[in-house]
């Protein structure tokens, strides 16, 4: 069984997604995939408990503990590795994880480490995508699936969605447009590269 291993900081809207979708469509007899844990780096991050409700494993790390970025990534790498195996590795996906993950952590989980960032990538990197869409007069915004690199938001792009920008959008009428979008691509996505491998 391969295992999917989920990093959140927050509410985990993305993780439920995935977590339904497994469920509905049967990865585990259909793919041999199941979502095998959920890694917060915020002990009241809400996502956990959805997450214990569904049965699958939690852990808290919290990065604050941690002198520097590289030993919060070295322990939070023990842990997903508590879920790995060399034979079926784990995909490990980032739904809301506010963290920027280090160049080693990132090739420790090169190819299997996947991310979904809410613009359409290229355009957009980092924070406060649907303000930036708005203020640059796009007329479409969207988001974007796409395989982790060292290099922020970047990577081989495997899913995108586009949803329009409307007259008189506000952040947050197009940020939760967006987020629908993300709940379908997200899961699909992830069920392709599965498929694939």
């Amino acid at each position: 069984m391969k295992n999917i291993v989920i990093l959140i900081s927050g509410g985990g809207s993305n993780m439920a997604a995935i977590v339904k979708t497994a469920q509905r469509e049967a990865w585990a007899d259909k793919l041999g995939a199941r979502v095998a844990a959920v890694i917060s780096n915020k002990a009241n991050a809400a996502g956990l408990v959805f997450a214990r409700e569904q049965g699958i494993a939690t852990e808290v790390l919290d990065h604050k503990a941690f002198a520097s970025r590289e030993a919060f990534d070295a322990a939070l790498a023990l842990l997903v590795d508590r879920f790995d195996a060399p034979e079926q590795p784990a995909l490990v996906v980032l739904a809301g994880f506010m963290r920027i993950l280090t160049p080693g952590f990132v090739a420790r989980y090169a190819g299997r480490l996947l991310n979904i960032h809410p613009s359409l990538l290229p355009a957009f990197p980092g924070l406060h995508t649907q303000q930036q869409a708005i203020d640059a007069g796009c007329k479409v915004a969207g988001a974007t699936v796409h395989q982790v690199t060292a290099e922020l938001d970047h990577g081989p792009i495997l899913a995108q969605a586009v949803v329009p920008v409307l007259p008189g959008d506000t952040v947050e009428m197009l940020a939760a447009r967006v987020l629908t979008q993300e709940h379908i691509i997200y899961p699909r996505a992830i069920a392709e590269l599965l498929q694939k491998k």
